[in-house]
């Protein structure tokens, strides 16, 4: 293998980069501020998607597809929502190369195939899709309209992280409409439930429920919804969000509909979005400094079994490794028989670590004639023998234990990191020394807002949902507050 990884201690944005490139997950492309997600990566992706795909479908959207090029007019038509994306967006101008008479061999832009009209690289959809619903939607009777889509979008970034912000990212984005505000409003906290579940119970990432504040909202939206987690390094990173978008696109495409009475009124949206910056999450939230920590339900492989044999042997061993293969493989378990004759155990056994196997199986003959198995777990890298006769029912067992034991882990972290302050000094004091989440009372005003993001690059990450309110005084202005705010410095 090669060198070890940088700790967590001693530099942490370098531990995430390398073990981000050194575990296979992906690495920077020839494309600036982009990405190339290799196979063990996409491998991860695919079963956040899967998974998500099944409990959208579950609470009755349907997949669609919509373009990948927007027209300026379309885009300019909710203001807010152009104003927001305005500097991210990329752009497409003209349609055409040709041969440059000045430099053989090159291509220059055609300067006589300009577009008559620009058009914009998705940096999200709501233009494309909404101007696409006018058509769509004429009758009570067409709603609601319950559409996801799984695309890439882009936004431009100068300064790009593996996962957590690149140019162009994988995500999905739900799009609805509704008849009724309260139809709109509950579709939006459903799906931030959909996300919180999923973090919670595929991630092992627990997340606190909450409302952005005005200046952290989406662009267009009347209320932002969020799930909020917590990294190793005491920063937030949002890992979801679901918007409550009022009439503002209906009214900038005139999507209408007419109610059972025959009046004609506008519709009411929503939409909501996750995206590979989950991955990042997944990271930064559980690994440690030997390689990845996956939870089993998101790993590709979640067995590893590697053979121990002398020259000679390993056919033989391999045909009686077999049946607790096809065992493991019967309880819908990935398995990975690790039979290369070209590196040895311990080469192996580190390979396997960086990429986060949760369960490691070194078998050899003299342990089958003991009718004991060598198993390691990943999360804890506790080495055990356990019976072969119960093995298979044993591994299955412990994939339940480490998923859990991982989620407890990160909410044991979570709760150690969240702390309570009541003045300014402390807060900023804590920013710095004991980073984490910092519950704390300001007055709800945008300007105190921007002077705490200002003086300390903390910001106001959501007011949670799901705990009660408690009057107090503003930490900055001595203001009445009506509420405590979740702040952390985040990614």
């Amino acid at each position: 293998m090669s060198k070890k990884l940088p700790t967590r201690q001693e530099d942490y944005s370098l531990w995430y980069n390398e073990l981000v490139k050194r575990a296979g997950l992906a690495e920077n492309s020839a494309v600036r501020g982009c990405m190339v997600i290799k196979p063990y990566g996409y491998a991860i992706w695919e079963k956040m998607q899967r998974q998500l795909d099944d409990m959208f479908k579950r609470t009755g959207h349907e997949n669609a597809y919509f373009p990948l090029f927007v027209p300026k007019s379309l885009f300019e038509a909710e203001e807010k929502n152009a104003e927001g994306f305005a500097k991210e967006c990329a752009v497409v101008t003209h349609y055409r190369l040709q041969t440059d008479p000045d430099k053989p061999g090159k291509l220059r832009v055609d300067p006589n195939a300009k577009l008559e009209e620009e058009l914009v690289v998705r940096p999200t959809s709501e233009a494309i899709i909404w101007s696409t619903y006018k058509n769509w939607v004429q009758s009570y009777r067409d709603l609601p309209l319950l559409i996801n889509q799984w695309a890439n979008v882009v936004r431009w970034e100068m300064r790009t992280r593996l996962f957590l912000r690149t140019a162009e990212f994988l995500w999905q984005e739900g799009h609805t409409a509704h008849a009724t505000a309260e139809e709109a409003v509950a579709e939006t906290r459903q799906m931030l439930d959909v996300y919180a579940e999923f973090a919670e119970e595929h991630m092992a990432l627990p997340v606190v429920k909450g409302v952005k504040t005005p200046n952290e909202r989406f662009a267009g939206a009347e209320d932002t919804y969020c799930i909020e987690a917590l990294m190793q390094d005491g920063k937030a990173l949002q890992a979801g969000t679901s918007h409550f978008l009022g009439q503002n696109f209906a009214k900038a495409f005139d999507v209408q509909f007419a109610n059972k009475e025959g009046v004609r009124e506008h519709v009411w949206g929503t939409s909501w979005g996750v995206s590979t910056r989950l991955m990042g999450a997944l990271v930064m939230a559980h690994s440690d400094d030997e390689g990845l920590v996956l939870p089993p339900k998101l790993a590709p492989i979640q067995v590893v079994i590697v053979p121990i044999y002398k020259t000679g042997e390993l056919d033989a061993l391999l045909e009686r490794i077999k049946p607790i293969q096809m065992g493991l493989i019967a309880r819908g378990i990935s398995v990975k028989l690790d039979a290369r004759d070209t590196e040895r155990p311990g080469f192996k056994f580190a390979e396997w670590e960086l990429k986060g196997v949760p369960v490691r199986l070194a078998i050899g003959a003299r342990d089958l004639d003991a009718g004991m198995v060598e198993v390691v777990r990943r999360d804890t890298k506790e080495k055990m023998s356990l019976p072969l006769a119960d093995i298979v029912a044993s591994v299955d067992q412990l994939l339940t234990d480490i998923q859990t034991n991982i989620y407890e882990r990160a909410k044991n972290f979570r709760a150690a990191h969240t702390t309570r302050v009541d003045s300014y000094d402390e807060f900023k004091r804590m920013l710095d020394e004991e980073p984490g989440f910092l519950l704390a009372h300001y007055d709800g005003t945008s300007e105190t807002e921007e002077r705490i993001k200002e003086e300390t690059k903390a910001t106001v990450r959501c007011l949670p949902l799901n705990e009660a309110d408690e009057e107090g005084i503003c930490m900055v202005t001595g203001k009445p507050s009506p509420r405590r705010a979740y702040f952390a410095r985040a990614y």
